[in-house]
């Protein structure tokens, strides 16, 4: 009952077309028994001489119509019920899809990728082909085992008395197995979980793995991650075998004492020929319903173990998107020409802090240029910009408003961003340029192409910007997926731009049209440069020097080279 309470809790707005199929399906499992019920009659007619023409006949009509009521509801519940389970988990992909939106970046690089998923390609595809579907016959089965009960108190209240005493046995065995597979249903799922992050591990690896020489070891994780999962789900039959054949003993068992009284009381004269025959005509379907009934519950184990992974992942803590304040179109601060100010800020990833005390202001149309040692906090800074996380203590404001006040997605289209690994979708170039902004003409699309120095390339395409490129940009160069990763941001046309430096692994070729396109994008908009070339920033109007998460330095080129710090020192070596 839990689980049916937390389906119909996840089915929103369908859930009215859920409780509707409990009332197709108790009328379906009502007419499941009704024919059986029926020939009863027609033996008990027969036997006692009673049966005519007519009754005949208007039996001969119920049990037709029973059978087509029976199918009729049948169909009835399933388009309410299967195929509502179908609607409701497009709709929580859906909402999955908007709550990932709105996690941390941290959440996704603390190994969650193979909950997400497992969630997406296992849990749920389990639930809505699995689950929904079993609902309606397990309302079936209840109301077909309580017929067969009140049945056996209709004959004789002695066998009504020993069909319930076999259907608690069948309860008690049937509930002593759900808790056992329900436990081990756990283990199952967390097996699929760690063995779909390896299987994702292995394949985005699969190029170093190669270089390095190193299939054998990887695979062999690999392999016995695939062997975990084998003994898990081995386990889980292990663990569910005995208690099914103890369910399949309780109905052997069962079947033969209510078979043991009737003929008994037969014997005894206590119950009539009729009755016996009835007996007989009963027998073999009197518990039928119980157990299939808790075959199918297993099946809820399962789900129950998939729901509780799926409402882990609903849980994750979105980051807080409270603010109502549109970015303002100027500064409101004293200082009117500065576009974004970093007020003392800290922030860490757990329990590590790794920015501590960060105070700069950007001025507006003005380049701002990071430099520092691998690992000082240049990427976090820029990230907090565009509250990938939220800064711990200090704030990050955007024209003299901190950016927790404004709504995220009005922050995110005042900023674009540009990083050196490119992410492509498995669409066509177009799709993938007019993401900047999906209400441009083509006309803008093919302009912002251009300016990105990409229109040539595409149009050599098989069929040039309807051309449907490989899933992360597979069928592309480096410099191709970067240029168009620049194009998207000049359709978008943003008046911040974030610059992981765009050159820093691709080749000399692209080198120079990549540069050409940045040009273009960064034409009179606030720029914050992650830089890793030095000589790319000697323009820059202020350079801050990160390391160990403080500034250092800051200044210009100029400025910083008289300084002879850390910047001169990274100069050098780059230019050795």
């Amino acid at each position: 009952m839990k689980i049916f309470h937390i389906l119909i809790v996840i089915t929103v707005r369908y859930k009215n077309r859920i409780r509707a199929s409990y009332i197709t399906s108790f009328i379906k499992g009502i007419m499941m028994k009704a024919p059986l019920i029926l020939c009863f009659l027609a033996i008990s007619f027969f036997m006692q001489g009673d049966m005519d023409e007519q009754k005949c006949l208007y039996l001969g009509i119920a049990i037709f119509l029973s059978v087509v009521i029976q199918a009729a509801f049948e169909h009835i519940t399933n388009v309410l019920q299967s195929a509502t389970g179908y609607m409701v988990f497009a709709d929580m992909r859906m909402r999955l899809g908007d709550h990932l939106r709105k996690l941390p970046m941290g959440y996704f690089t603390e190994g969650n990728m193979g909950k997400i998923s497992a969630v997406l390609s296992t849990d749920m595809v389990f639930i809505e082909e699995n689950c929904m579907g079993v609902l309606s016959e397990l309302v079936s089965f209840m109301i077909s085992q309580a017929l067969m009960v009140v049945m056996m108190f209709f004959m004789d209240i002695r066998l009504g008395i020993l069909a319930l005493i076999i259907t608690a046995a069948f309860i008690v065995v049937g509930n002593l197995m759900l808790k056992t597979t329900l436990d081990h249903s756990v283990i199952k799922q967390e097996g699929s979980e760690s063995l779909t992050e390896e299987v994702l591990d292995f394949a985005e690896g699969i190029a170093i793995i190669k270089s390095f020489n190193m299939l054998g070891e990887r695979s062999r994780k690999l392999t016995d991650e695939f062997e975990k999962s084998c003994r898990d789900n081995i386990g889980f039959e292990r663990a569910y075998s005995p208690w099914s054949r103890a369910l399949y003993l309780t109905f052997g068992i069962g079947t033969s004492l209510m078979l043991a009284l009737a003929g008994i009381l037969y014997g005894n004269g206590e119950i009539s020929d009729v009755y016996m025959v009835g007996m007989v005509l009963f027998l073999f379907d009197l518990f039928v319903a119980i157990k299939s009934y808790y075959g199918q519950m297993a099946r809820l184990t399962v789900t129950s173990a998939s729901l509780d992974r799926i409402e882990e992942v609903f849980a994750a803590e979105e980051l807080k998107d409270e603010g109502k304040e549109r970015v303002p179109s100027e500064n409101k601060g004293s200082e009117k020409d500065i576009e974004i100010e970093y007020e003392n800020v800290s922030f860490g990833y757990s329990e590590k802090e790794v920015l501590h005390d960060v105070s700069f202001k950007m001025k507006s149309g003005e380049m701002t240029a990071l430099v520092g040692p691998s690992g000082g906090g240049k990427s976090t800074v820029a990230s907090l910009l565009a509250r990938f996380w939220d800064v711990r203590t200090g704030a990050v404001k955007v024209r003299g408003v901190d950016i927790r006040e404004n709504a995220l997605g009005d922050l995110m289209d005042h900023i674009s961003m540009v990083f050196q690994r490119v992410y492509l979708f498995q669409d066509t170039v177009y799709n993938n340029i007019s993401i900047g902004r999906p209400e441009a003409t083509r006309e803008e699309v093919e302009e912002a192409a251009k300016k990105a120095r990409c229109y040539d390339f595409i149009m050599q395409l098989p069929n040039g910007f309807d051309t449907v490129i490989g899933e992360g940009g597979a069928s592309l160069s480096g410099g191709e997926k970067q240029r168009i990763s620049i194009a998207r941001c000049i359709l978008k046309d943003a008046p911040i731009v974030i610059l992981d430096e765009a050159t820093a692994s691709v080749d000399a070729d692209n080198e120079r049209a990549i540069q050409e396109a940045i040009s273009e994008l960064c034409r009179d908009k606030t720029l914050l440069v992650i830089a890793h070339r030095l000589k790319t920033i000697r323009s820059a109007d202020q350079i801050l020097v990160i390391k160990e998460g403080r500034i250092v330095e800051q200044g210009d080129h100029g400025t910083l080279m008289e300084q002879n710090g850390t910047y001169a020192h990274m100069v050098s070596l780059q230019a050795s």
